[in-house]
């Protein structure tokens, strides 16, 4: 079955801090001459009181990446901004995968495939070729209907990792989808039970409208596991 993919922002800003005058520390300006204030002599004169600004510190990569976050989180999300500011993420740490993670996520919420596929690709490239990345990146090759790339990327993911789930299922319903039923059980066997394949199968047939081949795989996975609940209710839904 097809998965779903898919903090506080720190702010900096200028401050001050009084300069020595002494050896004891003050968090207030030093008084350094009272000539010019013979009224209230306890009183530094303006041009007696001596500033030292400060930088402001450096904004970290986790700080952008934390921004994202919060601009996702916002209901209703800004998805826009999340993306820049995982943008600037990237631009302090360009090997921030997690930041790359989530552009590939957005970018395909927003149907911006192109922009996806960019993303993800380096995410593959700074996860030594992640088979979750792959698999990934097929999925979204496969909502942009190229299913050639898809294909390739799938098979890229399996062979970095011949047991990974997300690359095998995800294959496995892109063929069956395709009409290739014999390969697509070849690829969810190697990851799925009997039950779980069965299943997989019937719901693809129930989306595509295909109800009495749907039918037949429910029943096909309540027989390999009477247990399936999910089975048992999407069965009667179709009798």
């Amino acid at each position: 079955m097809m998965k779903n993919w898919i903090s506080a922002v720190l702010v900096s800003g200028v401050f001050f801090v009084a300069g020595c005058q002494s050896n004891k520390s003050s968090t207030t300006p030093t008084q350094t001459s009272s000539s010019n204030n013979s009224n209230n002599p306890m009183k530094p004169s303006p041009e007696d009181i001596k500033f030292e600004t400060s930088r402001d510190p450096p904004i970290k990569a986790q700080t952008r990446y934390a921004a994202g976050q919060l601009a996702e989180s916002r209901d209703p999300p800004d998805y826009n901004r999340a993306i820049d500011q995982y943008w600037e993420a990237v631009k302090i740490d360009p090997k921030y995968k997690e930041a790359y993670y989530r552009l590939g996520v957005l970018y395909c919420k927003l149907e911006h495939y192109p922009d996806a596929v960019v993303a993800w690709k380096q995410y593959i490239k700074y996860t030594n070729g992640s088979a979750t990345g792959y698999s990934n990146l097929g999925f979204c090759y496969e909502l942009a209907n190229q299913h050639n790339e898809a294909e390739d990327a799938y098979r890229k993911g399996i062979a970095k990792d011949p047991k990974s789930n997300p690359c095998r299922v995800n294959y496995g319903l892109m063929l069956a989808r395709d009409n290739r039923i014999n390969e697509a059980m070849v690829q969810l066997q190697t990851v799925l039970t009997p039950a779980e394949v069965h299943y997989d199968l019937a719901s693809i047939y129930e989306h595509d409208g295909r109800k009495e081949q749907a039918r037949t795989e429910y029943r096909k996975a309540l027989d390999c596991d009477p247990s399936l609940a999910d089975a048992e209710v999407r069965l009667s839904a179709l009798r």
